[in-house]
């Protein structure tokens, strides 16, 4: 088994051609910009993965996370560009992004490989007023038998290393809704085991996550490596 980290939300940048559409930029650092925390944690366990990859491009520049084809794939700040902008767009950060991580599972799949994918995010502790009852989610195809066989061994070593986290399966979003994940499970119908770790940003202060959070994911996917 070959561990491959991801993190698609890792930041709020704006290039600076584009930085005239964000006359609000306090929503850059919201929720809504990236994915608060979800970079330190990457940071933290990218040594354990053969290959890694991350963005720092805001996704309401365009959504890394998303099909071509979903409404959101564009923000209300840039869905009324031209279609050569966002073509621009695709090209420089969607697909150059997306490529290279499906072209190195491809290649570890290939040279008889399993590859599990840990996509790192994070996840606002309320919305539309409802708080979000969970701490880690891990997000997977319930159908998959080795995603679901992955997330149990994950969801185990973490309460043996501290029973005080409060897991979720499918939670606080559906494992198999649109995103990075459920394409590159339909492309790869074998030997690959993607599965999006959802954190609570109530243990992120400064972009920094809460340091046991970090130390007992990086005990937990050690343990089910080996």
């Amino acid at each position: 088994m070959k561990l491959v980290i991801t993190c698609e939300h890792g930041g709020n940048e704006i290039p600076e051609k584009f930085q005239i559409l964000f006359n609000n930029k306090e929503i850059l650092n919201t929720h809504k910009g990236f994915d608060l925390g979800a970079l330190d944690v990457f940071n933290a366990l990218k040594h354990l993965a053969i290959y890694t990859n991350y963005s720092t491009t805001s996704r309401l520049l365009i959504e890394l996370n998303r099909s071509l084809w979903h409404k959101n794939l564009f923000s209300e700040y840039t869905k009324h560009l031209s279609n050569l902008e966002k073509k621009d767009l695709i090209k420089t950060y969607y697909n150059s992004y997306r490529n290279n991580v499906e072209n190195e599972i491809e290649t570890l799949i290939t040279n008889q490989n399993t590859v599990v994918h840990l996509s790192i995010h994070s996840f606002t502790p309320i919305l539309n007023d409802r708080i979000r009852n969970c701490d880690i989610g891990l997000l997977y195809d319930s159908s998959n038998q080795q995603e679901k066989k992955t997330a149990l061994q994950l969801k185990e070593a973490l309460h043996t290393i501290n029973p005080n986290w409060h897991l979720r399966f499918n939670y606080p979003y559906l494992g198999k809704a649109d995103g990075f994940t459920t394409h590159l499970r339909k492309r790869f119908k074998e030997n690959y085991i993607g599965i999006e770790i959802e954190l609570n940003q109530k243990f992120s202060k400064n972009n920094i996550m809460n340091y046991q959070l970090k130390e007992d994911l990086q005990k937990a996917i050690s343990n089910i490596l080996k």
